[in-house]
């Protein structure tokens, strides 16, 4: 029997797609394969909470399995009336795309047509199967290549291309499940969320950030380190700056073609508050 994916995260029927998104989060960061190595249970518990939120995370199937069209699994749930599979009701094979060995419909079509035999539609390709995949905001700036785990435990070698966004989904060819008739198999979808940085915040192809700068510096002028996406750089500070100026590093924003712009954001601080000679040149002294 497929398990209940409310039951499986943990939240009530009336919970909130916040509610769900976070207990999913937290259930699937605590158990994730690459904390717990070669430990089955943990693994297993992991499979369970990612094909829990795989139905209450979409809203058409949540909505499919609130009214009972479909089970914890996502497989239909057959004719209302009808009995238990093999007892009068038939379930769609999901793992194909077709429709499962006994299709009444199939029969019905091949009997108005004089068919004495269903004709064999040929090999079919393999499932496609979808996973949430959480990426950091740098390598979304400047793309990467990376190894994931993805929820059945397999790993999965993915390009992430540069400027990519949290809703995007990223297709890997052949991924999938394999065909059950010698076909082709299915491709992996995986849909990106992309991280918040602590550092910078990203408007389309630009990023802009704040960098502390001594009064010394600032009245002077001097340079800076600035961390970059794809490394640390030294920016020039013009004499007689302020908090608020914006400066401009040219190329170092969204790695995309033309790359954007990393805007710099001055705020003025005391190297040392307590600075006697500060004080008395304040003091006019």
């Amino acid at each position: 029997m497929a398990l209940d994916p409310y039951t499986v995260l943990g939240v009530p029927r009336t919970a909130s797609e916040a509610d769900i998104k976070k207990a999913y989060r937290a259930r699937a960061k605590a158990l994730h394969p690459d904390l717990h190595p070669n430990d089955e249970k943990k693994s297993d518990e992991f499979k369970r909470v990612s094909a829990a939120f795989e139905i209450l995370g979409d809203a058409e199937k949540k909505a499919k399995f609130d009214r009972g069209e479909i089970d914890g699994e996502g497989n239909p749930r057959g004719f209302p009336g009808g009995g238990a599979a093999g007892e009068g009701s038939y379930r769609w094979d999901t793992r194909g795309g077709g429709a499962a060995q006994g299709d009444p419909f199939e029969d019905i079509l091949s009997g108005m047509f004089g068919g004495g035999r269903r004709r064999n539609p040929g090999p079919m390709k393999g499932r496609d199967v979808r996973y949430r995949v959480e990426i950091s905001f740098e390598d979304a700036v400047t793309g990467a290549r990376r190894r994931m785990t993805m929820a059945d435990g397999s790993a999965l070698d993915v390009n992430i291309p540069a400027g990519i966004t949290s809703g995007q989904v990223l297709r890997l060819k052949s991924q999938g499940q394999p065909s059950p008739t010698q076909g082709p198999p299915g491709d992996a979808l995986l849909e990106v969320e992309v991280a918040a940085s602590p550092i910078w915040t990203r408007e389309d192809k630009n990023l802009r950030m704040s960098v502390p700068v001594d009064l010394k510096k600032a009245v002077l002028g001097g340079n800076v380190d600035v961390k970059t996406p794809s490394g640390t750089v030294s920016l020039k500070v013009p004499p007689g700056s302020n908090t608020g100026a914006q400066l401009r590093l040219k190329g170092k924003g969204v790695q995309v073609t033309p790359p954007g712009d990393l805007y710099v954001r001055l705020e003025i601080v005391l190297a040392d508050p307590k600075d006697e000679g500060l004080k008395r040149w304040a003091e006019g002294r």
